[in-house]
């Protein structure tokens, strides 16, 4: 016997009869906590980073708002640095936008912060025999009673 099979519900109201969106049923049940928490924390994170140095922005991101710190997150430690040193003016932003931040915490990470973009990769040309085997095989796939298309031009 499976006891998950006899579960109930965790909630004694009753369910929509309409669909509704995976995302607003999902924060919409007591285990939505976390998920509410990182959308604010991204928004909050939005709100901030403009605020930044031009070229720490690309290296930094908001981690956590607790107790009155700003925790935040750098990919290297000289980007640490020089959190540290705008760390007035970003506590003077978090509190002009609501938030009572007393501290600024940089931590940094041991992997990079995003994605370094994929380098683009050109086509390597094709050799005369790459070329000529293509056309081979294109012209086998070719019905015998069909016109050519560059007999017609």
């Amino acid at each position: 016997m499976c006891p998950m099979s006899d579960s109930k519900p965790r909630s004694n109201r009753p369910r929509p009869s309409t669909p509704q969106a995976a995302l607003d049923a999902l924060l919409a049940e007591p285990s939505g906590g976390p998920i509410r928490r990182a959308l604010w924390l991204d928004e909050l994170d939005r709100r901030l980073h403009p605020h930044l140095p031009h070229p720490l922005a690309a290296h930094a991101r908001l981690a956590n708002f607790d107790n009155g710190r700003l925790v935040f997150v750098v990919d290297t430690p000289v980007w640490r640095a020089k959190l540290r040193l705008a760390a007035p003016e970003l506590l003077n932003v978090a509190r002009s936008i609501g938030l009572d931040a007393t501290e600024l915490v940089v931590k940094t990470a041991s992997a990079p912060l995003a994605a370094s973009a994929q380098p683009i990769r050109k086509a390597t040309p094709m050799s005369a025999a790459a070329q000529q085997a293509l056309q081979a095989a294109l012209a086998s796939l070719k019905d015998p009673g069909s016109p050519d298309p560059e007999d017609a031009a």
